[in-house]
């Protein structure tokens, strides 16, 4: 089984509460968290990836068991060897394209120099065709190399699992075709496993082996019609 979830917590905003108990399994590569804006997509991703922490449950991704509460297991986001794509894409803004990348790999307290020459950057600068703005910053980048860039720094660590945030929802129309088709190609060839979550049909057909819908923190069933060709 590549994704065994089942995570439960509460969350508060002023006086409101919203309660999350998102469970599911599957052993596709690509799993699409879908559902309406509010439906706690963010938080679950969040809690996968250890950025947030879940009251009570258990994930397991591809073998690895990154959270057990009845175990008290509770790995760092670090040790849970998850790439994250932020919905922003969260790219450092004093940073190149080059130093971005570098960024993953590099240690120490200062940031990797402009000229940084990392064979493990330069593998995904090559495979995205970010050469030619290798040495840009990323507020000179369109929107297309500011997602490949943030998912070659995601890649750059060999992650176990791909987790993406509305990786498409800033993107016109036909980039978002060009990208889904790239990152499904690129999914393929590597055997990632990939969750990605949206609100967005499209992204559903495009990319989806199995779906999980999600309504007000919780998984319901719903059917829908996957690309040809998926699970």
């Amino acid at each position: 089984m590549i994704w065994d979830i089942a995570l439960h917590k509460q969350l508060r905003h002023d006086h409101a509460r919203f309660a999350l108990d998102v469970c599911f399994a599957s052993d596709a590569q690509r799993v699409v968290l879908h559902g309406p804006s509010g439906a706690g997509k963010t938080q679950t991703l969040r809690m996968i990836a250890g950025f947030t922490r879940a009251d009570a449950g258990r994930a397991v991704v591809a073998g690895r068991v990154l959270c057990d509460s009845e175990a008290r297991i509770a790995l760092s986001p670090q040790q849970r060897r998850l790439a994250y794509v932020f919905q922003d894409y969260a790219l450092f803004p004093h940073l190149t394209v080059r130093q971005n990348i570098a960024f993953a790999t590099h240690q120490g307290w200062f940031n990797p120099g402009r000229h940084v020459e990392d064979p493990r950057a330069e593998r995904w600068i090559e495979a995205f065709h970010l050469q030619p703005v290798a040495g840009h910053y990323p507020h000179q980048l369109s929107g297309g190399q500011r997602q490949r860039t943030a998912l070659a720094r995601a890649l750059v660590t060999e992650p176990t699992a791909l987790l993406l945030d509305e990786p498409f929802a800033a993107l016109d129309k036909g980039l978002r075709e060009r990208l889904r088709a790239e990152l499904r190609g690129l999914l393929a060839e590597l055997r990632l496993p990939m969750l990605l979550i949206t609100h967005d049909d499209d992204d559903v057909r495009a990319l989806a082996e199995h779906v999980v819908h999600l309504e007000a923190g919780r998984v319901v069933e719903r059917p829908f019609e996957l690309a040809e060709g998926a699970d």
